[in-house]
């Protein structure tokens, strides 16, 4: 039998959204593993000097524009990556829009996070799906979250000025779920489709309350949140050979706090 593969080595990958905390930490951990990667947003100026740095190191990543919510725009992202690449072997959709804050924000808040997080999370999934499965099949990976699973915790944010605005958990859950449909599409295409789920992450450069980072460690059973390079590794797994016969998975990383 031989040793499951978990290198990218070889692998064409494109990622949407790579400038934010964990974002950064995609790129360099699927560049770092081999990966050719493609990393695009609104603002390819603001992806540029990562992009510089993980090319210095003799990596090969690359920074493009593209725009989720028109879907020329996306198409056109993805015939420059087949042009300049040949083939698109994974993707990983990491975009994220917040124009929503609280649950009495006026109505157009809510419809413009539809728009990016919803509309665009499909625009861009399906043309990058259909990329893959049309390329002979590969892997797509959405960042959820584990408040796609669970209700808010309001004990959590007593205190702070902290919490988390209602169009995050409906978008979160019906990613988690569309995300089951598109497994079920594009599986007799050999093309795979899973859902990583975050727990919290700590933001170095933004540190939570201490408040909450202390109610928040009494929730998980490792104690603590996450770093944003321990989410990676479960992205690198369902991208790479080793993980051929996951698809339709929901994979959380959380530190147990939604296995109590």
């Amino acid at each position: 039998m031989s040793t499951p593969n978990f290198s990218l080595a070889g692998k064409v990958i494109v990622q949407s959204g790579g400038s934010g905390l964990l974002g950064r930490a995609l790129v360099s951990g699927l560049a770092g593993c081999g990966a050719t990667l493609v990393v695009a947003s609104r603002d390819a100026a603001k992806l540029e000097p990562h992009a510089a740095a993980e090319r210095a190191a003799g990596r090969r990543v690359y920074a493009e524009t593209v725009d989720i919510v028109d879907e020329t725009s996306v198409h056109a992202l993805r015939d420059r990556v087949l042009a300049a690449h040949g083939r698109i072997d994974g993707f990983v959709f990491n975009a994220v829009s917040r124009p929503m804050r609280k649950m009495g924000d006026d109505l157009a808040a809510w419809r413009a996070s539809m728009e990016t997080n919803a509309t665009g999370f499909f625009a861009i999934t399906r043309a990058m799906a259909d990329a893959i499965a049309e390329g002979g099949g590969g892997s797509v990976v959405n960042i959820a979250s584990m408040q796609g699973m669970i209700g808010m915790n309001p004990w959590l944010y007593e205190g702070t000025t902290m919490g988390v605005p209602p169009d995050y958990f409906f978008h979160k859950g019906g990613m988690i779920n569309l995300t089951r449909h598109l497994a079920s599409h594009y599986g007799p295409q050999k093309a795979r489709v899973n859902v990583v789920s975050p727990g919290g992450i700590y933001n170095p450069a933004n540190p939570q309350a201490p408040a909450f980072l202390e109610r928040y460690g009494k929730m998980t059973m490792l104690g603590r949140m996450a770093e944003a390079s321990e989410v990676t590794g479960a992205v690198v797994f369902l991208l790479s050979d080793a993980s051929t016969y996951i698809t339709g998975t929901n994979l959380v990383v959380d530190g147990g706090y939604t296995a109590k």
